[in-house]
């Protein structure tokens, strides 16, 4: 079904040779890496859409051609969760910008008012400036079963929320080049020369980062250290401020996943949004890593607006 929705948009879908999904990866490194270096670098190909997985994509990374990656027209990279091994390299190794969205499969799902499909984002021009701000509705447990329920269009939103500011009382109007992902997979490129947010923002910001990170599926314990760890590693240095995902991942006994975010990135004295559409709880607001963004969260409104320069 995602794939004939894709086509009703239009498209030719191109389904690539690496789709097996009996074990933990769909083929060698080797092979994967070779096509995914082939589809971002064929000029027919407008976009590379996972539908799912990815949870060992960091043995990619070394064997990517990361040389032709960047002398080749841009193609879009999109996903999120486990595709952030990727794509947050992607964009600040070559500059080409990756929508950290949904993946394939969540692609017939329709937007609730306020938020935009990776498909509208793909097909915008360069220059294209978009906003999208909170529905105040979200899904409080599980997935659908997609082979149950092949034609489902609908998101089940049964729980309300707003963003929260979580370092202090304000308004916060700040603005920076975006760039991010899912905290479980960025902790383990932090200090390598993958994920060099300080490099990025002196090429390509004089104005700084607007980062963002979710948290998949581990404690908070865990996301607090990753968190440390990755603010250690100067990947929050260039930030003006950071958005974090909702996130349906368990408290610890004493930590909350919020205080787990406080304890860990408090220090950077910046402004730190929560419970944004960003992470594993759907609905989904694309981000597009690379993007030159401004954030707006007061008593009256929360958007995000992104201009693809």
């Amino acid at each position: 079904m995602a794939v004939r929705d894709v086509e009703a948009r239009g498209y030719e879908v191109v389904v690539g040779d690496c789709m097996d999904g009996a074990g933990h990866v769909s083929a060698s490194a080797a092979d994967r890496a070779g096509e995914l270096t082939s589809m971002l670098t064929d000029p027919r190909i407008r976009a590379v859409a996972p539908p799912w997985g990815g949870e060992l994509a960091i043995d990619l990374l070394s064997l990517l051609d990361w040389d032709r990656l960047r002398d080749a027209e841009p193609t879009w990279l999109v996903g999120y969760s486990d595709l952030s091994t990727i794509m947050a390299p992607l964009t600040l190794l070559t500059g080409t910008a990756t929508v950290h969205g949904n993946n394939l499969m969540d692609t017939p799902y329709r937007q609730p008012d306020g938020l935009l499909s990776w498909l509208d984002i793909a097909a915008a021009p360069r220059g294209h400036r978009f906003t999208q701000s909170p529905p105040n509705r979200y899904r409080s447990t599980g997935w659908d079963d997609y082979r149950a329920q092949p034609e489902v269009r609908e998101y089940t939103l049964d729980a309300t929320g707003r963003w929260a500011r979580l370092d202090a009382v304000g308004d916060v109007e700040v603005g920076g080049r975006l760039i991010g992902g899912c905290v479980e997979m960025l902790c383990n490129l932090a200090g390598t020369a993958y994920l060099d947010t300080s490099a990025f923002a002196r090429a390509e910001s004089r104005n700084g980062l607007l980062v963002y990170v979710e948290a998949g599926g581990d404690d908070a314990f865990a996301i607090c250290r990753n968190l440390h760890g990755m603010r250690l590693a100067g990947f929050f240095d260039a930030a003006n401020a950071v958005l974090v995902g909702r996130t349906s991942a368990p408290d610890a006994r004493s930590l909350t996943q919020h205080e787990a975010v406080l304890d860990a990135l408090g220090p950077l004295n910046v402004p730190i949004i929560a419970d944004v559409e960003c992470g594993h709880v759907p609905p989904y607001l694309p981000i597009v890593n690379g993007a030159n963004g401004r954030l707006v969260h007061t008593s009256a409104r929360s958007e995000l607006t992104q201009t693809l320069d």
